[in-house]
């Protein structure tokens, strides 16, 4: 909002310095400072009011050292992050960007679905919450919106070829470059020298006007990434900050392809893809990590607040639609490895345990408990050093991503 009135005053009345709202990076640093600030002064407010409405977490008995001391502890904190993010993203992006409806729509959306999960636990005394079915019903919805508007839209467009600049308008203080804008169903692999893959390319083998039916192919894979990281961020929230911390980190790392993808002087230096009003999603990144580090001043150790699956399910839902807007997503497994090394210790200690209770008549574990953050506990770790040691691993992670932009 605050975008547009600061464009009528510059461009309409000429009011001196207005015109520096038009750059995305001074907006980003502002929306940072705000949310940052926001999450920090009035996270305490909100806080203060989840105890007095006794929304306390019920914690399980896991045989975990210095767990029931967390009994108690206010949950739906992701509350936080989800106002600490929307009040920036309002006041200063375009709101009639597409990347940054999504976006809202997104945060909205799995807030939602963790907030009745929330609910269900804590009011209506339910420890399975929603059921997963309805979970699963949810990121599903959300995967057909994100896919659908990402491939039908005409605002989504990519440059056919970056090629760097050839002109430069004095008078309209523009640059001209080679190419045009398409529609597309490209995505970047990483560690390749030809980094660009077209999902359409599956469906070659159908002959002449493969390309009309691409859709078949990308919205079910948006699908499936948005699911996978929203449920590795929420079984990543199982001890003080280690989810705030890793996410923020791993959405820095996407904020610099986003501002990257978004600049065409950068991505036709860089020779990476560039996608025309994707930059603006720079500002929704940097509303949101200051969200994320605002929260963890109440949720490091020993935690005032949790997130819950208010939090959780939001922050993964973000970054999955982050990294498929700036087509990055098979950078996910790098910059969310930690969310899937949650999940696959799950899945293998199911898979293990059935197993082995079919083959031999007793349930055997690969882990102590998953997932991996607790089998690190139960090893004697105290959870402070491992959220502390993973919080490095994704730094480590996030600088070989970011390295991807020039090694291949």
């Amino acid at each position: 909002m605050l975008y547009y009135l600061f464009e009528y005053l510059d461009k309409t009345l000429d009011v001196p310095g207005t015109g520096v709202f038009q750059y995305i990076t001074f907006r980003s640093a502002l929306a940072l400072m705000l949310s940052l600030l926001i999450s920090t002064v009035y996270g305490k407010k909100i806080i203060t009011i989840l105890k007095n409405k006794q929304v306390g977490e019920t914690v399980r008995e896991l045989g975990l050292a210095g767990q029931n001391q967390k009994a108690g502890t206010p949950t739906m904190g992701g509350i936080i992050i989800i106002i600490a993010t929307l009040i920036p993203v309002l006041l200063l992006t375009k709101l009639n960007n597409i990347y940054i409806v999504l976006l809202i729509i997104t945060t909205i959306w799995m807030g939602t679905i963790g907030f009745i999960d929330d609910y269900i636990k804590i009011f209506k005394k339910d420890k399975q919450g929603l059921k997963g079915i309805f979970k699963v019903i949810g990121q599903v919805g959300l995967g057909l919106i994100v896919g659908s508007v990402l491939y039908f839209h005409p605002g989504v467009t990519v440059r056919e070829k970056v090629a760097k600049p050839v002109a430069f308008n004095q008078t309209e203080n523009t640059i001209s470059t080679q190419g045009r804008e398409v529609k597309s169903t490209t995505t970047t692999i990483p560690f390749t020298k030809n980094n660009e893959l077209d999902y359409a390319k599956v469906l070659e083998w159908t002959g002449e006007g493969y390309e009309k039916w691409a859709w078949l192919i990308f919205i079910p894979i948006v699908i499936f990434i948005i699911t996978a990281v929203s449920n590795g961020a929420n079984l990543t929230d199982g001890i003080d900050g280690l989810a705030a911390g890793t996410s923020a980190i791993s959405v820095l790392a996407i904020g610099i392809f986003t501002f990257i993808s978004g600049n065409i002087i950068l991505s036709s230096y860089l020779n990476v893809m560039y996608i025309p009003n994707s930059g603006e999603m720079t500002v929704f990144v940097s509303a949101f990590a200051g969200a994320l580090v605002g929260f963890l001043w109440y949720n490091s150790y020993p935690a005032s607040v949790f997130m819950g699956d208010t939090g959780s399910l939001t922050i993964g839902g973000i970054i999955a639609v982050l990294a498929i807007s700036v087509r990055k997503e098979m950078l996910l497994p790098v910059l969310c490895a930690i969310f899937f090394a949650e999940s696959a210790s799950v899945i293998i200690q199911v898979a293990y345990f059935k197993y082995t209770k079919k083959r031999f008549g007793e349930g055997r574990r690969v882990f102590l408990m998953s997932p991996l953050h607790h089998h690190y506990q139960k090893k004697g770790y105290h959870e402070s050093k491992i959220v502390t040691r993973f919080w490095i691993v994704t730094i480590l992670l996030a600088i070989v991503a970011i390295v991807t932009l020039k090694l291949r």
